[in-house]
């Protein structure tokens, strides 16, 4: 599982919109691949995007660091920070995108 903060500066919500179009397209090429199961962005009390989940599954780190070296939110820099956790996804989930 990803999290990923936006930067807080003025220009950050301005940059995931630049950003967004390209970081969608890309998502649903991983959902289509089978290396995306979930994605959602996270929002401000005020109802604004300032970041993302999502639950991808890749067989390693490095293709999954292969991933993060094209994805739109980390090469426009949208994303300041980023959590990665490693999940397993229950069974009532499983086969749900195949």
């Amino acid at each position: 599982m990803l999290i990923g903060h936006d930067g807080t500066d003025e220009g950050a919500l301005d940059r995931r919109l630049a950003a967004r179009e390209a970081h969608i397209a890309l998502g649903d090429k991983l959902v289509a691949e089978g290396h995306m199961l979930f994605g959602t962005a996270l929002l401000s009390e005020d109802d604004k995007m300032i970041g993302s989940m999502l639950v991808l599954d890749y067989p390693s780190r490095a293709e999954l660091d292969a991933w993060l070296a094209i994805e739109p939110y980390m090469v426009q820099g949208v994303w300041e920070k980023i959590a990665i956790t490693p999940v397993r996804v229950g069974p009532s989930f499983v086969g749900l995108h195949k």
